[in-house]
């Protein structure tokens, strides 16, 4: 089924019937950039979540022979390649955060071409007879992903602090960490729309007590 049918499809036509016959339950991870949500994927894939990255999937479509490559070059040309061929990413990231249309372009490549991707996963997830799947996606929300999702998680921060985070970690100026917060959809936003909200702006012990509750609850469902 493709992607643009499926997103456009209520959750309920799957939650008839036997659910191990098809998908697990789907929990999406979301978060502002800079806010740790990398950091709970990986506690929650060592609680023993099944997890699938959509950053893990672009960079796919986007490495050497990937799938994404003809029309990135066709859009934005020779200068975001390097002599190589490869994708240079550095050079389309100074494009795409310097400009909504262009970001707005390269997301129209990228996004139907993920959610392909994603949804070949459970596929496979629901096959193998997985209980409990997290999608570990940034743009959850912007991207209609959380249709795929029975609740959606995510995860957030003070801006001050998310722009300090972020500035640090990448080199980043002020101005370049807003940038890219400010390509992301708002936080109080995001907030209101997810099932589940975790600050992270206190001790990581118990930011992981938050996770492991509620993916504990999760496997406890029917």
């Amino acid at each position: 089924m493709p992607a643009s049918n499926f997103l456009t499809m209520p959750k309920s036509f799957r939650d008839s019937g036997d659910p191990r016959g098809g998908w697990p339950y789907v929990i999406g991870l979301t978060g502002g950039i800079g806010c740790g949500k990398s950091e709970a994927a990986k506690y929650l894939e060592s609680l023993g979540a099944v997890r699938f990255d959509a950053d893990e999937v672009s960079r796919a479509l986007t490495a050497p022979g990937g799938e994404a490559l003809p029309a990135i070059r066709e859009r934005f040309g020779e200068g975001v390649f390097n002599a190589d061929g490869t994708l240079d990413r550095s050079a389309l990231a100074r494009i795409v955060f310097a400009s909504a249309p262009h970001r707005r372009a390269l997301e129209a490549i990228l996004h139907p071409l993920v959610q392909r991707e994603m949804m070949k996963c459970l596929d496979a997830a629901g096959e193998a007879g997985e209980r409990v799947v997290i999608l570990d996606v940034p743009l959850l929300f912007e991207t209609g992903m959380d249709a795929l999702c029975d609740e959606t998680w995510t995860l957030y921060l003070d801006r001050e602090m998310q722009i300090s985070r972020i500035a640090v970690r990448d080199g980043l100026s002020r101005e370049d960490a807003e940038a890219r917060i400010d390509s992301q959809m708002p936080a109080d936003e995001r907030i209101a729309r997810a099932t589940r909200a975790i600050n992270t702006d206190q001790p990581i012990e118990r930011t992981r007590s938050e996770l492991s509750q509620l993916y504990h609850a999760a496997l406890k469902r029917p």
